[in-house]
């Protein structure tokens, strides 16, 4: 059983954050949601037994491992106290199975399965939680025809559930909106794989999160298939690539090095973290200019990065290519002096919550003053007091007022379990930064 399963905290109605004075020192976060996720769909595509080392096991990337299972042609092992998945062929041919496939609340997932199931010969039909039901999905089931693949919506809304008919993914040339979300262009990408031809991606507008894509291609590459491209608007994958299995090792998630980061910010102290730098392809290593911005220093190295909090300032910033960490962002724009506006994230209404109006809602509570814009917030940084905090079953939500609760007394935050969506060890990270190891009461 992994650490995390043992943390009753996941199993909480609500926690009260500990305030703490300084921290200075390193955090070590868990591997990237995004690569564990498309190492896993590439590795299940690949023919080759694969073991992904320094793997997130979390809900999102369990629901993809056990949905993988069901085409019956991988079976993936999950090793949670080693962060490592094994992805073994079966020899099986894919078949779309009896029994829907569900995956809770998780959208990466889910989009990468809708265009895999075109590879399973029969029907399937890919569900999840009733706000899953809500998230659109329109543009790829658009884009997959001209591929072979025929895919709809049960109701008709372009929303989950959605119905493929697969085992003709035969591949040529499509095109797709990027305007939604860039996950359904690396869903087509990663799928090329298995085309029976090149398969040609054009977008028809502006891509957005472009970061993403970049480690869609990243991933690949370190799996040996090529993707030819003319900057964002056009991607081919050339047929009969040799994918590759043996070992992947997935570096640490930007996303959640971010909470660990404004812990320097909205403390003033130092935290480094190890093994990701430089090199990243994950877009939310941005997070790290906008706190320089902001008033804090930076050293970043190819192995590290350590932030160091200073006097903190409103900015002006555009985060279309980092959405997930808004909501971090956010809350350290609270203890900031003047304003700060976040600006092109349209993109946050349709995630696991509408964050931009939950992040609305809960600094409001904390006494803060924010603008709502339809694809913007204008935060008015103060002296923010104690909350309880609702979580819309959103962990990102959750983890970032965390944070806010290091520096305010008395916030609570509700349903802590659904930290475990992405980051199942966040409350035992976040207890590394007491010295006597308790960050909840």
């Amino acid at each position: 059983m992994s650490a995390a399963l043992l943390d009753a905290r996941l199993e909480a109605d609500e926690l009260t954050i500990r305030t703490l004075a300084d921290f200075s020192g390193v955090v070590r976060v868990l591997g990237s949601k995004s690569y564990s996720n498309r190492y896993l769909a590439i590795a299940s595509l690949s023919g080759e037994p694969t073991t992904i080392d320094g793997a997130l096991v979390s809900d999102d990337t369990v629901y993809l491992a056990r949905a993988i299972e069901q085409f019956g042609h991988a079976r993936v092992t999950i090793d949670a106290p080693n962060a490592r998945f094994e992805v073994i062929p079966t020899g099986q041919p894919m078949r779309a199975p009896e029994d829907e496939i569900y995956v809770g609340a998780a959208g990466t997932p889910i989009r990468f399965l809708i265009s895999m199931a075109g590879h399973a010969k029969g029907i399937s039909t890919i569900t999840g939680t009733k706000r899953m039901q809500e998230r659109p999905m329109g543009s790829l089931l658009d884009a997959l025809p001209a591929l072979g693949v025929d895919a709809v919506s049960v109701r008709g809304n372009g929303c989950p559930p959605i119905q493929v008919k697969g085992g003709d993914f035969r591949g040529g040339a499509t095109r797709i909106s990027g305007a939604v979300s860039s996950q359904f262009t690396s869903s087509l990408l990663i799928n090329a794989i298995r085309a029976q031809q090149d398969v040609e991606v054009t977008i028809i507008d502006d891509l957005i999160s472009k970061p993403y894509v970049n480690m869609t291609i990243a991933a690949l590459a370190e799996m040996g298939v090529r993707v030819e491209r003319d900057g964002f608007t056009r991607f081919v994958v050339p047929a009969g690539q040799k994918v590759r299995g043996g070992q992947v090792t997935v570096e640490p998630d930007a996303s959640g090095m971010s909470y660990f980061l404004a812990v320097a910010a909205v403390l003033g102290g130092q935290v480094t973290i190890p093994g990701i730098g430089s090199g990243s392809h994950q877009g939310d290593v941005g997070l790290v200019d906008a706190l320089v911005k902001m008033g804090c220093t930076a050293d970043v190295t190819e192995n590290s990065i350590t932030i160091t909090g200073g006097e903190l300032h409103g900015i002006d910033i555009d985060m279309e290519s980092m959405p997930d960490v808004v909501p971090t962002l956010a809350v350290v724009a609270a203890f900031a002096k003047g304003t700060t506006h976040i600006s092109n994230i349209a993109s946050l209404r349709i995630k696991e919550c509408d964050r931009i109006a939950a992040v609305t809602a809960e600094l409001r509570k904390m006494g803060i003053t924010v603008e709502e814009h339809p694809d913007a917030l204008t935060i008015t940084g103060g002296t923010p007091h104690g909350a309880v905090i609702d979580t819309y079953d959103d962990h990102r939500i959750a983890m970032c007022f965390a944070i806010a609760g290091l520096r305010t007394d008395g916030v609570v935050i509700k349903d802590p379990g659904c930290v475990a969506k992405s980051f199942p060890t966040f409350w035992q990270t976040l207890d590394t930064l007491f010295s006597d190891g308790k960050s909840t009461r």
